[in-house]
Order: C-alpha cells, then structure tokens, then sequence
C-alpha cells in the first residue's frame, strides 16, 4: 500500500529512504555496514562511518542521530580492536554534527561495522538521484579507485602514501560538497559507492528518464589506480558492475579496458555525482574548490539519447 508521506522510497534505487514529517521537515533514513576495508581499526571506523553519513549528505540532508551496527567475534577478538572501531566512528559521527544515541551487535566470526543514520532535510529542497534534465551538467568529487587500491594492497604493491591517501579520501566526509550543491541548487546527485561510477550513473539515467554522456578523460582517479587496473588487479565487484549493466553502457573504441574497470570499479565511501543546470556549473566548481573538495566536470545529460543509457566517450 502506497503513502503520501513516503516521499522516496525503493522505486528509484535512491541513498535514502524519505518519509514526510510536517510542511517544514522530511526524516531521512539509511544504514550501511562492511567488513574492514583497512588495517587500522581506528580509521576503519571513520571510513564506515563517513559511508553511513553519505547516504544523508546525498539526498540534501543534515544527520541528527547515528546507531552502531557491530558484527565481532568478542568471545575470541581484541575488545582494544572493537573500541578502536567504535571510536573512529564516534569522532566521524562528531565531525558530522550528529550524536550517536545507541546500537545493536552480534556475535561475528568476521568483523562489521556500520550505522543507521537518521537525518531531515526541508521536503522541498531533498535531492533524488531520479531528477536530472536534459542539458545538465554532471559533477564528481572524489576520484575513483578505491577498490583497485585495496585489491593492490592484499597483492602487498601498493605503495604506503598510496594506501594513506585511499583512506583518507574514503574517511572524508560529503558534508562540505552536500553543502555546495545545496547553495546552487542541484537538480539531482547520487553518491558512488559498491555499484561504481557507471552503476550509480545507470540509476540516475534510469531513475530520470534520461540518456548520459561522460567523457572518460575528465573523471579523475587515484594515482597508479590506471596500472594496476591493466595489471589485472581488480576487485571482483568490477566483473559483477559491468555484467550487470549489460547493454545499458556503451564505449567509444578508444577508451581503454583500463579506463573502463575504474569506471565499474566499487569505491568504499566515494564521492558525489552532482546534476546541475549548465549556466551553475562554474559555481558549484569553484564552492567545492573553495571548501578543499576534489571535483570535476565529467559528463552531461543529453536530450534524445535513449532514457536509461549510458555513453563514454574519450
């Protein structure tokens, strides 16, 4: 049964789910939990917590409260290990101007850790991935390749400052780009995370009923990410993205399988994809350069294409 006040839902394959609390205010719900993504417990926690917190960020919101989602094998492991995790994402939930208010764990042989955000937005002003038009101007900060990091690190390859600057780029908040596209007024954003670039655009395409062209060049992407994706180490996330998609993206010759794999690779607390109205374009840029946020133009939506389809060209 349908509700007027559940104003996103599953439909369109959005961060968050939206219900409708008054004239003024719009609750936003999300969760998200994995497995560690690096050594560090404590940093750990930051990463899934800044994960969690996107969601709220993507959607034009504000987080209010966080809940614990912990899978942890107490009876053999390190409870040191478990407060360091706790901790990192206590001080991310801070960071955020949010308060944790309780949580739920398990008994886990492989450890999880995440939380259950809630945060609120004006009903008016809440940014869906499903409300992109033709003529705008697509928008990403962070670049790729967080899951082609990891997978060099398990090959013990990737260098030190490499695997530093993968986790603090996945520890970093959306909070300052949500803040820019909020004061330019987006059309629409998504942000990238286990579907990758292409899997998240194909939900924006799909969702708004429209076709998207992205210019492979433009899309930014970690230092040695290009190598090690020719080396053949990608996560198996890779394989799955692009067997999912199928026909709905489609290459120009010239752009290399290296280039494709980053662009179907799963990032770990990746950026914003941003739809703005061309003549704003210039501004969101320079307010997310202004803020410290790594961004770039990368593609735009294009009238007359096929709806749900995407395009990468050199």
């Amino acid at each position: 049964m349908k509700d007027s006040r559940l104003l996103v839902g599953l439909e369109t394959s959005d961060d968050a789910g939206v219900y409708l609390l008054n004239e003024e205010t719009a609750l936003i719900q999300t969760l998200d939990f994995f497995t560690p993504i690096v050594d560090d417990p404590y940093r750990f926690g930051q990463i899934a917590a800044a994960n969690a917190l996107s969601d709220i960020y993507a959607m034009g919101g504000r987080p209010l409260t966080a809940m614990n989602i912990i899978g942890y094998p107490t009876r053999d492991g390190d409870l040191e290990t478990l407060a360091r995790i706790l901790a990192g994402g206590a001080d991310k939930v801070k960071e955020a101007g949010a308060l944790i208010v309780g949580g739920h764990s398990v008994e886990d042989k492989e450890p999880k850790y995440g939380l259950s955000v809630t945060g609120i937005a004006h009903p008016e002003r809440i940014t869906r991935n499903s409300t992109a038009r033709p003529g705008d101007r697509l928008v990403l900060t962070k670049p790729l390749g967080t899951g082609v990091v990891a997978t060099a690190v398990k090959a013990k390859l990737a260098p030190p400052e490499l695997q530093e600057q993968a986790a603090v780029q996945m520890a970093t908040l959306n909070q300052a780009a949500s803040a820019a596209m909020q004061e330019v007024g987006a059309h629409a954003c998504t942000d990238i995370t286990g579907f990758g670039l292409l899997g998240h655009t194909f939900e924006m395409a799909k969702g708004s009923a429209v076709g998207i062209v992205i210019e492979a060049h433009r899309v930014p992407v970690l230092p040695q990410t290009l190598d090690f994706a020719a080396m053949g180490l990608l996560p198996g996330g890779v394989h799955a993205n692009r067997s999912y998609l199928g026909n709905a993206v489609s290459f120009d010759t010239e752009v290399p399988l290296s280039v494709q794999d980053l662009m179907f690779d799963p990032q770990t607390s990746g950026g914003l994809l941003i739809a703005v109205a061309p003549e704003k374009v210039t501004d969101l840029l320079d307010r997310l350069f202004q803020q410290g946020v790594s961004a770039a133009e990368i593609g735009w939506i294009e009238a007359g294409r096929q709806p749900g389809t995407i395009h990468v060209q050199p």
